[in-house]
């Protein structure tokens, strides 16, 4: 990973950066919704939680996939296809877009299990 002048006050982030981020985010959302983060942080402790406030969890993962599966696409488009690759600009533009849609769902997780706690 470096962080480089390409010319006369310019930068260039290598393409690493973003793709860790995109990697974290990823494994954030995965143990939130399906390692059961989710539910035990907005409805309690495991065995014990209100049914509706699960269910309210479930749906606003469901509706965070919205914004994870064209995450996916970009980042498997980023990093399979030739011309993306050759092209570090476009390539850190694609990984860091991916990036923002994951924080997207993460916020969209939260808001959700935090309105079906308050329900």
């Amino acid at each position: 990973m470096q962080v480089a002048p390409r010319r006369t006050g310019e930068w260039r982030i290598s393409p690493a950066i973003p793709a860790l981020a995109n990697l974290t985010l990823a494994a954030l959302w995965l143990f939130t919704t399906l390692g059961g983060w989710g539910e035990q942080a907005f409805c309690g402790a495991v065995g014990v939680a209100d049914q509706g406030c699960v269910d309210g969890v479930h749906n606003a993962v469901l509706v965070s996939l919205a914004a994870v599966i064209p995450s996916v696409g970009i980042i498997l488009v980023a990093l399979l296809l030739f011309r993306p690759r050759r092209d570090p600009d476009r390539l850190s533009g694609m990984l860091t877009a991916a990036a923002i849609l994951w924080v997207f769902a993460e916020g969209v997780v939260f808001l959700g299990g935090h309105l079906a706690q308050t329900a």
